[in-house]
């Protein structure tokens, strides 16, 4: 196949990460278009783009540019896909549009502008984000930090520095946040309520907080910390300060802490400042074992199980039976179960649930006790894949936002003879794609009567933009199961393949 690359260079020409990832999106799903990107020519992005085949031979890029790359089976193909993008990136607004959308350049004109905010959203490329949450600490503002590839030590410098002034420094690479009930980032539209949320983990996260939402409960707050907080390197900086603030709150009666098993010495020292708190706690650490905790907190392995010590052992979709919602289905498959996850976090705890049900489980993302994918052969173990890992998204937008990142694997799913099921997330709220049960349904429309069965969950809530119970009969007209949690879908999944095997 005769394979065209173009590119176009805007010097000096800056947007965030996930504007860039919703045009890419775009561009990607133009007629004739193989691959397309829009990112900042930092040196890493620009070594993706060049691994891609997406650069032209020669280009130089710097940091402050923005590259737009299009592969494409044609040059026709490729110039239209790449008029068109740059239609899109020059489309001139109206004087009401522009008004509206007018926006600081830089966080010293925004605070000029509007004195009385208190908190700052980074989102850039990580060769600057550190330099722009110290210019925001600088100036008094707490920091969610979006952005990734930000070293450790910045990480630990900055966190230092917010620690001394008083500040939350929330991330690097921190997706979720609800402040006051404002989504930050990755985020779901949810009640106001008595429950704290503190996050290491962004779509753990959002899964806890939709399912005590959609309960009838609701969140004070959610305080992302980033996926690197709990390490030893940072100590649970962000964490410990997140206890504090809480303890603070009179608006919150109870906390959740959800994260990857901790360094040990930080899971000590975090739950030493636990056991003084005033408040009672559920600890979810996905992937430890039990622990002990202080008498104040009590600990969950799932996600789901969290959310209902959170409800004071409310359950969540009780009424749901995985036994005789898989006892009712024709036998199909080998008894193999394969996980295709938006969401890492959900991932991990489909791991903790097939491996607790007896199965024999391999990810790439593995959690304590599960084989790396690859380090053993396959055969015989069920497959889970966070398709939110680099190794899936670079050089391209995450599944959240772009679900056709999960089509290839998915489409190689259903055409396996040795598995009986495919589990499936979708991810809703700010941020996320639009529709991504209907994305979903059209790839798997013709699938044959001998499928393995397919299984969802939907993280998020009748307010988000997408709407969840629209987002989940979509899925259910399209023969696709629907459990109302996640932990729920892997329960199911074991169900019909033990139903399989009689």
């Amino acid at each position: 196949m005769n394979v065209v690359v173009l590119n176009e260079v805007r010097k000096g020409f800056y947007l965030d990460s996930v504007a860039l990832m919703r045009l890419s999106r775009e561009v990607a799903g133009s007629p004739g278009v193989i691959e397309a990107a829009l990112m900042m020519g930092t040196p890493s992005n620009a070594a993706i783009m060049r691994n891609a085949g997406l650069l032209e031979e020669g280009a130089v890029v710097k940091g402050n540019d923005l590259v737009i790359a299009v592969k494409a089976e044609s040059e026709s193909a490729a110039r239209e896909a790449l008029d068109n993008a740059i239609k899109s990136l020059d489309k001139p607004k109206t004087q009401g549009e522009a008004q509206a959308a007018w926006r600081p350049h830089s966080i010293a004109a925004a605070v000029k502008v509007r004195p009385e905010i208190n908190l700052a959203l980074i989102s850039v490329p990580g060769e600057f984000a550190a330099a722009e949450a110290r210019k925001a600490l600088n100036r008094g503002l707490h920091v969610l930090m979006f952005s990734d590839n930000v070293s450790l030590e910045d990480e630990l410098s900055l966190k230092q520095q917010a620690r001394a002034a008083g500040l939350l420094m929330m991330g690097p690479d921190c997706g979720t946040a609800v402040i006051g009930g404002a989504p930050l980032a990755f985020a779901n539209r949810i009640r106001r309520g008595r429950i704290g949320i503190i996050g290491a983990s962004g779509t753990g996260t959002q899964e806890v907080s939709c399912l005590i939402s959609e309960a009838g409960a609701g969140i004070s707050h959610a305080i992302g910390v980033g996926g690197r907080d709990l390490k030893k390197d940072i100590g649970g900086i962000t964490t410990l300060m997140a206890i504090d603030a809480f303890d603070a709150d009179p608006e919150t009666d109870h906390v959740v802490l959800i994260s990857k098993p901790p360094h040990p010495d930080v899971a000590r020292s975090v739950l030493e400042r636990i056991g003084r708190s005033r408040k009672s706690f559920t600890v979810c650490f996905i992937g430890a074992s039990e622990i002990e905790l202080p008498p104040n907190a009590r600990f969950s392995p799932t996600l789901k199980g969290a959310a209902e010590l959170a409800l004071g052992h409310k359950k969540i979709g009780a009424a749901f039976d995985a036994n005789a919602v898989a006892s009712r289905l024709p036998r199909s498959g080998r008894g193999g179960i394969e996980g295709l996850f938006a969401g890492g976090t959900l991932c991990a705890e489909a791991q903790v649930i097939l491996a607790a049900a007896g199965r024999r489980v391999t990810s790439n993302a593995a959690i304590p006790g599960v084989v790396k994918l690859g380090v053993e052969p396959n055969a015989g173990r069920d497959r889970l894949i966070d398709l939110g890992d680099d190794e899936y998204t670079r050089g391209r937008p995450h599944p959240m936002i772009d679900p056709s990142v999960r089509d290839d694997a998915l489409r190689a799913a259903l055409k396996n003879r040795d598995l009986s099921v495919v589990l499936l997330d979708l991810v809703l709220g700010y941020g996320a794609h639009a529709d991504p049960a209907g994305h979903l349904t059209s790839i798997v429309a013709d699938r044959g009567q001998d499928a393995p069965a397919l299984v969802a969950s939907v993280v998020g809530t009748e307010q988000d933009p997408q709407g969840r119970s629209a987002q989940v009969s979509k899925l259910e007209q399209a023969g696709i199961l629907v459990a109302p949690s996640n932990a729920q879908a892997c329960e199911l999944a074991v169900a019909i393949v033990q139903n399989a095997g009689r």
